[in-house]
């Protein structure tokens, strides 16, 4: 069996880059994209350069500083994360390469039929029931077009967690720095400890659609907590309600357990 080679969409991106380092650990044969996601002759010719027997899409339009970006950038979201996606999944299909795709868990949120607190979570097979940030509603359409591919294996991926708190977009970086927080449980992916098992899975050539989050859910209450008595006994935060987080964000979030 010929040795696997790895093709990376995304290398600015946080997890393009995280994944490239392990495909590098791992000595494995890699490269990353230079086309953007939507050009498909660009798409072409990176994988007759490379000639890839499996590709990773970590790219996305999250919007910076927040998602709330995307609210007023629906053109250019929809051009990255739909489009773009599509168009990978379209020509890796007619390569017959495998494609994973690093997707998100954000397109789900507690309501009457999955309450929070009642340890009932989420599911594979479940319908996307969030659309509050047009981020969401972008993801949750690939996804359900994604599923139509029988080459591609879509990984949903929710408020990514790694050690090292120099990394803007990990999640304990981000509500370190919030005024306040809400205090809602949710299913989060550790990275170091799920990322080599996509490699594996790509090798594996598995497909459909995995909630790619570490088992149960924290809160965020929790992890400031072990925040403060691992690193800062000084450390202090507030809390306030959903109600109260909608006035100072655009789009509201989503919270859930997959």
């Amino acid at each position: 069996m010929s040795e696997p080679v790895f093709l990376i969409f995304g290398k600015t991106g946080w997890i393009g880059q995280l994944v490239g380092g392990l495909l590098q650990e791992m000595g494995a044969k890699f490269e990353y994209a230079t086309a953007r996601l939507e050009d498909r002759s660009a798409v072409l010719a990176d994988i007759e350069r490379v000639k890839p027997t499996h590709v990773l899409n970590a790219a996305g339009l999250t919007g910076r500083p927040n998602v709330d970006w995307c609210e007023s950038h629906k053109v250019e979201t929809i051009r990255v994360n739909v489009v773009g996606c599509l168009t990978l999944a379209d020509v890796c299909l007619t390569k017959n390469i495998h494609m994973t795709y690093y997707g998100t868990g954000c397109i789900f949120h507690y309501d009457d039929n999955f309450p929070m607190n009642s340890g009932k979570g989420f599911k594979e097979n479940d319908q996307p029931n969030f659309t509050g940030s047009y981020y969401s509603y972008s993801k949750a359409i690939v996804e359900s077009l994604l599923k139509e591919y029988p080459n591609v294996l879509t990984l949903r991926v929710r408020m990514p967690i790694v050690p090292d708190l120099v990394y803007p977009r990990n999640f304990i970086t981000k509500i370190i720095k919030y005024d306040k927080v809400v205090n809602i449980p949710n299913s989060m992916t550790v990275l170091p400890e799920l990322l080599p098992y996509s490699i594996e899975m790509a090798k594996r050539k598995l497909t459909g659609i995995m909630n790619y989050t570490n088992p149960g859910c924290i809160s965020h209450n929790e992890i400031l907590e072990l925040y403060k008595q691992y690193i800062d006994p000084e450390f202090t935060w507030q809390n306030f309600t959903l109600e109260e987080q909608a006035k100072v964000i655009v789009a509201p979030r989503s919270n859930n357990l997959l």
